[in-house]
């Protein structure tokens, strides 16, 4: 669950927008990356932005098979500036807050600076973004991706038109958010009685063995994308397909092969 840009079919350079966002998922998706604890989720976005580029934007997650409260809240300011109709840029900072032992593997990043460049090309767009997760851990992200829009057409009448825009992404970084995750998730086995026993009866020194991060930068996951969209003047309902696998230094707890399913619904005031 990284980063959401929520904006509807045309962004608006004269006016202030507000933009809502509904979301659903089929699991939790972090740079690519999923425990074999499948994790459905919703989410929901309100952003504001300004003529000058700059937004502000708040979110909510829902784990739909975790827990009775909210999973994840965001908050998040940016700016967006585009040197001419093929080159843009933008800068951004999201604060996150998590409950106590979340399943996510991002929880121990509370904090997130990205930056972006798109460039668009004759034939495709080619976007690159660069994160820095810090909190209890420190992790650095790069990805870069290609994409495609293709118009189908109409659907019912002339002011709903039809997209598809397949992408491909590389994404590399560090794993250090990983040492977090399995302490936190051996301590929740623990309290779930599946924590191991001690090796000898009446051993009070037993130790409880956790995976360490790598230290080092690696490719972590080639994500494939197919989203299709029905877009409108203010407004855009999306259904996704994303497949998604790891590189060959992935953790044994995540899952090498992964695919994900998307609802989305984004309207712009």
């Amino acid at each position: 669950m990284a980063s959401y840009t929520v904006q509807a079919q045309q962004d608006s350079t004269e006016k202030t927008t507000l933009t809502l966002a509904a979301l659903y998922s089929s699991n939790v998706s972090y740079y690519g990356q999923a425990t074999n604890e499948k994790l459905p989720y919703i989410l929901i976005n309100a952003t504001v932005r300004f003529p000058i580029g700059l937004y502000f934007s708040a979110g909510s997650y829902k784990l739909l098979n975790y827990g009775g409260g909210l999973s994840e809240t965001d908050l998040g300011a940016g700016f967006d500036y585009d040197f001419n109709d093929q080159f843009s840029t933008g800068i951004a900072y999201t604060r996150s807050f998590f409950p106590s032992n979340s399943p996510l593997l991002q929880a121990s990043n509370e904090n997130n600076l990205n930056f972006s460049a798109k460039y668009s090309w004759p034939w495709l767009k080619s976007s690159f973004s660069a994160d820095y997760a810090f909190g209890q851990q420190n992790d650095i992200f790069l990805s870069l991706t290609h994409s495609k829009e293709i118009s189908i057409g109409s659907l019912f009448n002339e002011k709903n038109a039809l997209s598809v825009e397949p992408a491909i992404e590389l994404v590399a970084g560090t794993r250090h958010f990983y040492e977090t995750y399995t302490t936190k998730k051996n301590n929740r086995d623990k309290a779930n009685g599946k924590g191991k026993a001690p090796v000898s009866a009446g051993n009070s020194n037993s130790t409880i063995t956790t995976t360490v991060a790598s230290d080092s930068f690696n490719l972590l996951s080639y994500n494939f994308k197919l989203p299709l969209s029905l877009s409108r003047a203010n407004y855009i309902a999306e259904v996704s397909y994303q497949l998604s696998v790891l590189g060959p230094k992935a953790e044994a707890e995540l899952k090498h092969q992964q695919s994900f399913f998307g609802l989305a619904f984004y309207y712009q005031f």
